[in-house]
C-alpha cells in the first residue's frame, strides 16, 4: 500500500496583526519530503502516530510536507497554495489512503475561512474514493466541509494537549480497519452557539471536563470515536464555537444521537465556559502576597498576550504594573522584539544597555498602539534560540525562537526573542541559562500550556488580565462574520436546545 501522510497546522486569530507567510512555518518554511519524515518521526504529534501505523503495515510512505506555524493572523494565500499543493500533488500521483495532521482553525487571506475543509475538498476532487483520516486540535472550529470530505475524524481530548499522538493513532487505526473491511465508518457532527473562552477549556476541571467526558463515554459505549471540540474564539468566521463529531460503524443514527448528547452536556453549562476577569492591580496584589509568603516561583499569567492564541507577544503592561507594585525576582519570557535583539546582540554579553523593549507592534483590531518600555540592564546571554521540548506536550518538537538575548535589569530578567514562542517547555528559560525554579516570579505569556511544565514547580499561579489580541474581554473585538446569535456575545440569548 502507498500512504500519503502530511501535516498542515495553524490556528488563525483573525484579529491578530502578526503575519503568517511561508517562512512562519517551521524554522524558515515547512519541512518537505524526507525532512518532514525525519523531523516528525519519534515525536508525540499525530503525524508521528500515522507514520508508526504505516510502518507497522509495511506501507510505502510519502510525506509531502510537515507545516506547523505558531498561531497568528490569517495565513498568506500563496503560502497556503504551496502547502496544499504539495499534499494534493502527492495524492494525484496515486495512493491507497491519506492521513492528515490538521488543526481545524486555519483561515487563509483572500482564499477561505476554512483552510482545512478547502484542502480536503481539493483532495476529494482528485481522489473521490481514497479513504482519508484526519486528526484535529481540541480548538478546531469544525465545519460541514471538513466532515463531508473525509472518512474519519478524531481530535485531542486534553488541554493542555498531551494526547496528540493518541488522537492520531485513533484516527489512523480506524482508517486502517476500514481499508481491511473490518468497519464501515460513518460520521455525525453538530455545534452549539457558544463561544467558549480558552481559559475555561481546561479538560481537567469544570464544564470542559464534563464535555470531554461525554465524548469518552460515547466511546466506552461502543462508538468508534467521539470528539468534543472547544473551538477557537479569536476567529471571526461563521463556524467558530464549540462542536462535536462522532464516528460509528455503519449506524449514523447512533452517531448523531451521541453527538447531540455530547453537545447538550456543554450547552447545559454554557455559563461555566465564560471567563470573568478582575482588575490587573488586584491580581498582582495577590501575586505579591504569594511571592512574599512562599518565596516562589509564583506564575504571573499574561494570557491576553499569549502567542499560542495569535497575540503579538510583545506587550509590556503586566511587567510594568508588577514593577510599579515593587515585585522583584522576575523572570519573563519570551518577549518577541527583533529590534531589541539586534541591539542586544550588537552590544554583546556583559554590556550595559538602555533601550526600548517590546511594544513594537500595533493592534488595530482592538484599537491599541504598541507601547515600548524603556529599560536599562546588562546583557547576560545570547543564543541561537533553539531547543528541543522534553516536557509532556509537543514532546520531541524542535523549537526556534530565533536569536535570543537575556536582559537583566536587576529586578527582572527578560528573555527577548526574534520569533514568537509559547512557553510550552522550561527550555524557553533553561536554554538561555535561567533556572525557572529559582525565581520568585515567572511572568509567562500563557493561558494553559504552563500547567504540565511550570505548575509542578510553582507556589501559586495568578491570571493577569493584560493587553493583547488574545484577550478574553469580548467587548474589545468586533465580530462581523460569526453566526448570530451566539453566547456570550448575545448574553440575553436563551435556547434550550439550539439547532446546529
Amino acid at each position: 500500500m502507498r500512504f500519503v501522510i502530511a501535516q498542515m497546522q495553524h490556528e488563525t486569530n483573525t484579529f491578530s496583526p502578526v503575519p503568517t507567510p511561508w517562512e512562519a512555518f517551521g524554522n524558515d518554511g515547512p519541512l518537505v519530503g524526507r525532512e518532514a519524515f525525519e523531523a516528525m518521526s519519534g515525536t508525540a504529534l499525530p503525524m508521528a502516530a500515522f507514520l508508526d501505523l504505516a510502518r507497522k503495515e509495511g506501507a510505502e510512505i510519502v510525506t509531502p510536507v510537515a507545516a506547523w506555524a505558531n498561531p497568528s493572523g490569517p495565513v498568506d494565500g500563496g503560502a497556503y497554495d504551496r502547502i496544499a499543493g504539495l499534499i494534493c500533488d502527492a495524492v494525484r500521483q496515486g495512493c491507497d489512503a491519506v492521513f492528515l495532521d490538521l488543526h481545524g482553525a486555519m483561515v487563509v487571506a483572500d482564499r477561505t475561512e476554512d483552510g482545512e475543509g478547502t484542502l480536503l475538498e481539493r483532495i476529494r476532487a482528485i481522489a473521490p474514493e481514497t479513504p482519508i483520516a484526519v486528526s484535529l486540535d481540541l480548538h478546531a472550529n469544525l465545519t460541514e466541509r471538513m466532515v463531508r470530505n473525509c472518512n474519519v475524524i478524531a481530535g485531542y481530548k486534553t488541554y493542555p494537549h498531551v494526547d496528540q499522538y493518541e488522537a492520531g493513532r485513533l484516527a489512523g487505526s480506524l482508517l486502517l480497519r476500514y481499508l481491511k473491511g473490518e468497519i464501515e465508518p460513518v460520521m455525525a457532527w453538530g455545534n452549539r452557539p457558544l463561544l467558549a473562552h480558552t481559559l475555561r477549556q481546561n479538560t481537567a476541571e469544570g464544564a470542559m471536563r464534563e464535555f470531554v467526558e461525554a465524548a469518552r463515554g460515547a466511546e466506552r459505549a461502543g462508538l468508534l470515536a467521539a470528539t468534543a471540540l472547544g473551538g477557537f474564539q479569536q476567529a471571526d468566521i461563521r463556524d467558530a464555537g464549540i462542536s462535536a463529531v462522532v464516528v460509528a460503524d455503519r449506524d449514523r443514527a447512533a452517531a448523531q444521537a451521541a453527538c447531540d448528547e455530547i453537545l447538550d452536556a456543554a450547552w447545559r453549562r454554557k455559563e461555566d465556559f465564560i471567563y470573568r476577569g478582575r482588575p490587573l492591580a488586584d491580581a498582582l496584589l495577590e501575586a505579591k502576597r504569594l511571592g512574599e509568603q512562599s518565596g516562589g516561583p509564583v506564575l504571573l499569567l499574561d494570557h491576553a498576550d499569549n502567542c499560542a492564541s495569535g497575540a503579538t507577544q510583545d506587550t509590556m503592561h503586566v511587567l510594568k504594573a508588577a514593577l510599579d507594585l515593587g515585585l522583584t525576582g522576575i523572570a519573563m519570557g519570551p518577549v518577541r522584539d527583533p529590534e531589541a535583539v539586534a541591539c542586544l546582540v550588537e552590544a554583546g554579553i556583559g554590556s550595559r544597555v538602555t533601550l526600548p523593549v517590546g511594544g513594537k507592534v500595533d493592534m488595530p483590531a482592538i484599537g491599541r498602539k504598541g507601547e515600548p518600555m524603556q529599560m536599562t540592564g546588562i546583557v547576560r546571554n545570547i543564543t541561537d534560540g533553539e531547543y528541543t521540548i522534553t516536557g509532556p506536550q509537543f514532546t520531541g518538537m524542535r523549537c526556534y525562537m530565533g536569536r535570543t538575548a537575556v536582559l537583566d535589569t536587576g529586578r527582572a530578567q527578560i528573555v527577548v526573542t526574534e520569533r514568537n514562542q509559547e512557553p510550552w517547555d522550561r527550555g524557553v528559560f533553561e536554554s538561555v541559562g535561567i533556572r525557572p525554579e529559582r525565581q520568585r516570579y515567572l511572568l509567562l505569556k500563557s493561558r494553559m500550556y504552563f500547567r504540565p511544565v511550570f505548575l509542578p514547580i510553582a507556589k501559586g499561579a495568578v491570571l493577569c488580565d493584560g493587553v493583547g489580541v488574545a484577550s478574553s474581554d469580548w467587548t474589545q473585538f468586533t465580530y462581523r462574520n460569526i453566526r448570530r446569535p451566539i453566547y456570550p456575545l448575545d448574553e440575553g440569548f436563551e435556547a434550550s436546545k439550539p439547532a446546529s
